[in-house]
């Protein structure tokens, strides 16, 4: 594991009095400077928790795996540019050796705060990432004494049929199970992953619906604003012990509310292409007989059934009594809507980079 050496980061934890630092957006002083290990900071989620975290005075350090198209960081040891004000190290936190090392053995941290995820949702790597990362951190954690454990996990939990959500919930059983004090945090949609009819409606291209367009509905909520939530944790004790389901502000909203919006901001009439569920249902068993065959069908068989899912399954609480998803139920945060991302990204400011979670 190469480390960036521009500071010498310690693990174990220690009963210091928190710091006073300064909040610049509410003025004042606020109760602060925990030392924290962040996972998953190469995401666009963990980008954000990285400058919320140090926006408010933590010190951080990223455990980082890179991508496949970023072998070279490690070899060099590089710090990418959103990460400023950090601590960078080099792992993959799914290997057991990694937190063996004296950087990580023997350092202190007072939280672990998590935004790792799989990057594909195949089941071996929900496994690998989901869960087994997830072990040997908190393991490492607990035998450093670390007081707080942070997890982003996912609304869709509460429904598991897939690979991944397993994956996630047996971690969370551990965590809680663990006798840390956890937070674990399920956020609904990502804006980054309702961007990915942005191109095809500019190029006139039909937006496209499963069903009617209106058997789904979410609160979407943006990197920025589930990163303020996710670090409050950290102070909020109301956060503490607790499974925290959470949605952006605003009512939810249907596919053909996002369709109809994207067209009035480009001044279009709409034009949609309803997709019958019953067209995906085909596929996911299409490939699933070949995925006994042959492992790469099994793998596109994975990812065909999540994005039946998401087709299909409504990104709010459900109600297990009343069997239905809960709008009032699911809690709002933050100040960024969907809808006002839209209007950025159609003045050409710029949309989400999907890149290896465009599944999703």
């Amino acid at each position: 594991m190469t480390i960036d050496e521009t500071s010498s980061p310690e693990w174990r934890s220690t009963n210091h009095a928190p710091l006073a630092v300064h909040d610049p957006v509410k003025g004042g002083a606020v109760t602060a400077s925990m030392r924290v290990l962040l996972l998953g900071a190469t995401g666009t989620i963990g980008m954000a928790t990285a400058r919320a975290l140090v926006q408010r005075g933590h010190q951080v350090v990223c455990l980082l795996r890179p991508s496949r198209r970023d072998q070279n960081l490690q070899a060099n040891a590089a710090r990418p540019d959103s990460l400023t004000g950090v601590t960078v190290l080099w792992g993959d936190a799914s290997d057991p050796e990694v937190w063996s090392q004296p950087s990580l053995k023997q350092a202190r941290f007072d939280a672990v705060v998590s935004c790792m995820a799989s990057r594909t949702g195949s089941p071996q790597d929900a496994w690998r990432v989901d869960h087994q990362a997830h072990v040997c951190a908190l393991k490492a954690a607990q035998a450093a004494g670390v007081r707080h454990f942070v997890q982003l996990s996912a609304i869709c939990v509460q429904k598991p049929l897939l690979a991944f959500q397993h994956a996630k919930l047996a971690f969370e059983k551990n965590l809680i199970e663990s006798g840390m004090t956890y937070s674990i945090v399920r956020p609904t949609a990502f804006f980054k992953s309702l961007s990915g009819q942005l191109d095809r409606v500019k190029k006139g291209k039909p937006f496209l619906l499963f069903g009617d367009g209106q058997l789904t509905a979410c609160k979407p909520i943006s990197d920025d604003d589930l990163a303020d939530f996710l670090v409050g944790c950290l102070d909020d004790v109301s956060r503490h012990n607790q499974i925290l389901p959470i949605g952006g502000p605003g009512p939810a909203i249907t596919p053909l509310e996002q369709g109809e919006h994207l067209f009035a901001l480009l001044g279009m009439p709409p034009r949609f292409k309803r997709v019958p569920v019953g067209l995906m249902d085909a596929i996911v068993g299409v490939l699933s007989v070949l995925g006994k065959l042959i492992p790469a069908a099994a793998d596109k068989a994975e990812l065909a059934r999540i994005g039946r899912y998401y087709a299909t399954e409504s990104m709010l609480v459900w109600d297990a009594a009343a069997q239905r998803y809960d709008e009032q139920a699911t809690p709002s945060h933050g100040s960024q809507t969907l809808f006002d991302a839209y209007a950025r990204w159609v003045k050409g400011e710029g949309a989400p980079d999907r890149g290896e979670h465009a599944v999703f």
